[in-house]
């Protein structure tokens, strides 16, 4: 084994650039390490060791080589989303084990800026929760193994904590790249609608889902949004005093808020007030309603992407999910609830420039077979412990989890920053503030078994 697995996304491109090390030698490393970890972890559906290893050396030969922002860089890719030759099986038995004929444009963008794709990744079936297991294992959390990952992006978010890959691609309809990032240490931003190519699913849940990036620095952060972008790298602001709202209740009536999580959004505003920024307590004005348009939203989303499967071959959660969205899909399609949400919320954005908020309510569930848990089980374990999240997808605003402490069991905890369109580069200027003042360990140490 060299001593590439475990470094940033930034060193290993550098050094490939520089020829200090070749696209093999830093693939073939990950992969020992994923062959050695991932009988423990379940990051992973597809390992493509022979394919990666081809890429890499195929990478080696472009001329355009010391150029690339990527280059090398070993690519965790969600089951979810298209690559070249492989099928992607969303977590179901029920898609077709069909090779993908092309790439998906953020798996193309991110090859072509010299990324390797060692494996697909694990998720829950249609990535419909918050925990990751089904048909092709379990996602634990690197971290502590006993817990789940989290959901969707659970395989990806587990490969990158537990320094399977630098990088990952995931995306996120209801939190889906938050939660697990916020349970397995990674920093990860949900872009604002529109910044970043979608096409996931079928209709990218009315709107709502957004690929994006799932990293362990804000540097590597911003270098994978800058290829994934259609406005292109993302520099970091100029220093600015910002008027952050800190808010603590949980958006969804009656889930309480764990003192792990309350804990470090105190602390984290207290950093950001030491550097220079407005901080102050503010409640954003959810309504009542927003746990009722949430869920008919996440169940029409996941109705519409069970078109067509055999709906035999599906989870019994999955089918009742499905089964109750049927009934909203035409009201869902119609955006109504979506624009009264961002018309009640966008007042209280005029008056803060970011909101930080626990980025989940409590600790991750304990991995095990949730999809083989009634559907309302699954439902009221999701709710209780990511009430957070979904807001800013029915918004289509930019939000990112950030790791901020660390809970009893030794697991990372972390927090929530949300912005208005557009403040992708003023959250992650935030987020690197909070790097540098109080830095995170970046990976687990998972011993092999």
């Amino acid at each position: 084994m060299g001593d590439w697995a475990g470094r940033t996304a930034a060193e290993i491109a550098a050094a490939v650039r520089e020829k200090r090390v070749t696209p093999r030698e830093v693939a073939a490393e990950h992969l020992a390490l994923i062959e050695r970890l991932d009988g423990r972890i379940g990051a992973f559906r597809k390992v493509r060791t022979e394919a990666a290893l081809a890429e890499a050396d195929e990478l080696a030969s472009r001329a355009d080589l010391p150029e690339l922002p990527l280059a090398g860089v070993p690519l965790a890719v969600k089951d979810n989303l298209a690559v070249r030759g492989e099928s992607h099986r969303d977590g179901t038995a029920a898609t077709p084990d069909i090779p993908a004929g092309a790439d998906h444009p953020t798996v193309a963008r991110l090859r072509a800026a010299g990324a390797v794709v060692v494996g697909l990744t694990n998720v829950p079936e249609l990535c419909v929760f918050g925990t990751t297991e089904g048909a092709y294992g379990t996602a634990r959390n690197p971290w502590d193994l006993s817990r789940t990952a989290g959901g969707s992006s659970g395989g990806s978010a587990a490969a990158v904590a537990a320094g399977l890959v630098p990088l990952a691609l995931g995306n996120d309809g209801m939190g889906s790249l938050r939660i697990p990032a916020a349970n397995c240490g990674l920093v990860t931003l949900k872009p604002g609608h529109g910044v970043v190519p979608a096409g996931i699913g079928n209709g990218d849940w009315f709107g709502m889902a957004e690929n994006g990036p799932l990293a362990t620095t804000v540097e590597d952060l911003r270098l994978m949004l800058g290829v994934l972008a259609d406005t292109g790298p993302s520099a970091a602001p100029e220093p600015a005093s910002l008027r952050v709202a800190v808010a603590l209740r949980s958006p969804l009536a009656g889930v309480s808020v764990s003192r792990s999580y309350t804990t470090a959004v105190r602390e984290a505003a207290g950093v950001l007030a030491r550097g220079g920024h407005q901080v102050r307590r503010a409640e954003p004005p959810y309504p009542l309603s927003l746990g009722v348009t949430a869920l008919r939203h996440w169940t029409a989303g996941t109705a519409v992407d069970a078109e067509g499967l055999d709906v035999a071959r599906l989870a019994r959660r999955t089918r009742v999910h499905a089964a109750v969205g049927r009934r909203f899909v035409d009201s869902v399609r119609a955006g109504d609830g979506r624009e009264r949400l961002r018309a009640r919320l966008t007042p209280f954005f005029a008056e803060h420039d970011v909101l930080l908020t626990p980025a989940l309510a409590r600790r991750s569930p304990a991995a095990g077979p949730w999809h083989e848990r009634g559907w309302l089980r699954n439902i009221l374990a999701n709710t209780a412990y990511s009430p957070f999240t979904p807001p800013w997808n029915l918004t289509g605003w930019p939000a990112m989890s950030v790791p901020f402490g660390s809970l009893p069991s030794g697991a990372p905890c972390a927090v929530q920053l949300v912005g208005r369109p557009g403040t992708e580069a003023v959250l992650l200027g935030l987020a690197e503030e909070l790097e540098k003042r109080r830095p995170w360990q970046r990976t687990a140490r998972v011993a092999a078994s």
